[in-house]
């Protein structure tokens, strides 16, 4: 962070030699603007407070999660229901206080800010995006640590106690089980936390930074200009009102109800949430304004921006639905692919990889049309808060994604407890419906990714003074074909990191079961600590190569071959991104689904298929364990590989802008 901070600083204070003086603004012409130093100075303070702020994000909500997870278990012996309640709550404390917490900062940072900005709210909101950035470059670290820390328990776990020692999950003989559990809360709590905090830092700062060049900032309309934050904090209200149906208004009494209920939120708050922008665009905007429009200016009503933030909201709706379908076992492709398990291991891949690629279809033309609407009403500001919009529900999407992991943990702490076998039903039926939820989680992470980093795309453009992206111009195409291989580099980077700290992890638990004697009669304890210590030095040390590689290519872009290119690395990753972390977060869920679907064996099919153990389940065993780095590990973290390089361009456009571009200079 600190080294991070350094580089911030040199390259946006070079950009005018490091001079004191004030100088005329690039977009409010006539007006003098604060001096570029000063913009050096408060971007690296607020890259600072955002990193800060994530990482107390991912903090807090694994210490929610670690008070939460013991009592859902207790919980669990009254009854699903209560146990239910117990899981819900403590993601909601998590997803309220994120927000929150995002938005308090966010807006005390401004008014910090403004003392010394005054008038100048160009600079002003330039160097609040660096706030962005620091929340995105944190939870980048957290998204691939934490994956690299839980898939390696996980698989380790996995592969020696089910396939080989035919044990139970989470068997308190099996070495890796605390690590498997305490990995649960690093990838899915603190790394989720901190990515959707990122991404609602950078669409607030990618809004902001648009409208500040626009008839609002220019006009000094304040009211207008916090309309993004006005909306984030309609967000949280009606996130407090939709809960109450999950804990309050309707009980839970049957396992089957669980599902249903955590969907229902999604679609309340969605409906509620539509209603709340329709007041926030007709109160806080005036009736007929501008807004930049790459040069020109773009006459927009304030309905126009209704319609941008709830098309965010619907698409997001669609994006979390679409996900459901393909990833819980209740629906067909789940159950395809968990029949595909008869024949073995091999025809299982073959069907996951296939529902992958196929769930892509329908979250691309979402965002497609999210896209094209608001992008003709409001120009880059409609994106902007498109993403906002999908967004705004982030309380919501946060609890019943936190309420997976914690379920998780319950069922473990169950099974080590050695409680009894009805208590660890209703655990596994609370997990399984957190499983799909994670999936639909992820789902909105990726969907709102794919809009922020549009949305900074064209705040870059923008600011580096580019007026068209040419695709036939040689500069331009080389930089979208070398930005569409960056996610396969980068997946591959983490995917073989968990391999090898997986094998690393399989060593090591064979060797316990080996030496240790009466290990697996249960007289003697495994050594646990042995197992969270290879997790841990496996994850601190692989997830710098992968972070390097997206914090590094745009300054080596842009410095060395111009803001064109760099234009066109952001395009290729964004394209090709997208379309990798959704069939690979998908196919991961859908084979982990498919073995549940087998344990489980509710129905007549699934009991065909075999208890646990046979051989169609242990396929279904090596499908899950194939798909764990893919949907924990490579697809949760390319969404922030496509917004931490767009809000890293963002931020140093100024320099880029001024001295980008050696190689052609020179050539």
């Amino acid at each position: 962070m600190c080294v991070f901070a350094a580089i911030i600083f040199l390259f946006l204070g070079s950009v005018k030699g490091f001079s004191t003086k004030s100088e005329p603004c690039t977009y409010n012409k006539g007006s003098l603007c604060k001096p570029a130093l000063a913009n050096a100075a408060f971007s690296t303070l607020a890259f600072l407070l955002g990193a800060l702020t994530s990482v107390l994000s991912g903090f807090l909500g694994m210490k929610i999660a670690t008070y939460a997870n013991a009592r859902t278990t207790l919980e669990a012996r009254k009854g699903v229901g209560k146990a239910f309640v117990t899981a819900f709550r403590s993601g909601a404390v998590m997803g309220f206080l994120l927000s929150a917490n995002g938005l308090l900062v966010l807006y005390i940072t401004i008014i910090l800010f403004k003392l010394y900005y005054g008038d100048d709210w160009e600079g002003l909101y330039e160097s609040i995006t660096g706030y962005g950035l620091g929340g995105s470059s944190m939870a980048l670290f957290g998204r691939v640590g934490g994956g690299i820390y839980t898939k390696a328990a996980d698989v380790g776990a996995d592969l020696v106690g089910k396939v080989e020692r035919n044990i139970p999950e989470d068997d308190p003989r099996n070495p890796a089980v605390i690590a498997d559990n305490v990995g649960d809360n690093v990838g899915d709590i603190a790394g989720m936390g901190s990515d959707l905090f990122g991404s609602y830092a950078e669409s607030s700062c990618a809004a902001l930074f648009v409208a500040s060049i626009s008839s609002f900032g220019i006009s000094h309309d304040y009211t207008a200009m916090s309309f993004p934050l006005i909306i984030s904090s309609v967000g949280i209200v009606v996130c407090l009102v939709t809960t109450l149906f999950a804990t309050d208004l309707f009980e839970i009494k049957d396992v089957s109800e669980i599902e249903p209920s955590l969907k229902r939120q999604l679609v309340v708050s969605t409906i509620l949430m539509t209603v709340g922008i329709a007041m926030v665009s007709f109160f806080a905007l005036p009736s007929e304004f501008t807004l930049f429009n790459f040069g020109t200016e773009k006459a927009v009503k304030n309905w126009h921006l209704f319609f941008c933030v709830s098309i965010g909201l619907w698409a997001g709706l669609v994006i979390g639905y679409t996900t459901e379908y393909y990833t819980s076992n209740a629906y067909s492709p789940v159950q395809d692919v968990a029949d595909s398990c008869r024949t073995g291991a091999a025809t299982n891949v073959i069907f996951g990889l296939a529902l992958g690629y196929k769930s892509v279809i329908i979250p691309i033309f979402a965002i497609a049309i999210a896209i094209y609407v608001s992008f003709s009403l409001a120009a880059m500001y409609g994106i902007a808060v498109a993403a906002l919009g999908m967004l705004s529900t982030i309380a919501t999407s946060l609890a019943i994604d936190a309420y997976g992991p914690i379920s998780d943990n319950a069922g473990g702490i169950a099974e080590m407890a050695g409680m009894s076998h009805k208590i660890r039903e209703r655990t596994d039926a609370l997990d399984a419906a957190g499983n799909t939820t994670a999936a639909i989680g992820k789902g909105f992470a990726i969907g709102s990714a794919a809009l922020v980093s549009l949305a900074l795309f064209g705040a870059f453009v923008s600011r580096a003074g580019i007026k068209t992206v040419d695709v036939l111009t040689p500069k331009v195409f080389i930089g979208l074909i070398v930005g569409a291989m960056l996610p396969y580099w980068f997946s591959a980077m983490t995917m073989k990191s968990v391999g090898s700290a997986a094998l690393k992890m399989v060593e090591e638990v064979r060797r316990q079961f080996n030496t240790i004697p009466g290990l697996m009669e249960g007289r003697a304890k495994p050594d646990y600590a042995n197992c969270v210590k290879i997790s841990t030095d496996a994850s601190l040390r692989e997830m710098i190569p992968p972070g390097a590689l997206v914090m590094l290519t745009p300054l080596i872009a842009g410095t060395l071959f111009g803001v064109e290119t760099l234009a066109g690395v952001l395009a290729g990753s964004l394209v090709s991104g997208v379309q990798v972390a959704i069939s690979a977060s998908n196919t991961g869920g859908a084979w982990d689904n498919a073995k549940k679907y087998i344990e489980a064996g509710a129905s007549e099919h699934a009991k065909t298929l075999g208890p646990k153990g046979s051989d169609a389940h242990k396929a279904a065993v090596i499908g899950d364990t194939i798909g764990d780095p893919l949907k924990d590990t490579s697809g949760p973290s390319l969404n922030i590989l496509i917004k931490l390089m767009a809000v890293e361009s963002l931020v140093f456009a100024p320099f880029f802008a001024a001295h980008g571009g050696l190689l052609f200079k020179y050539l």
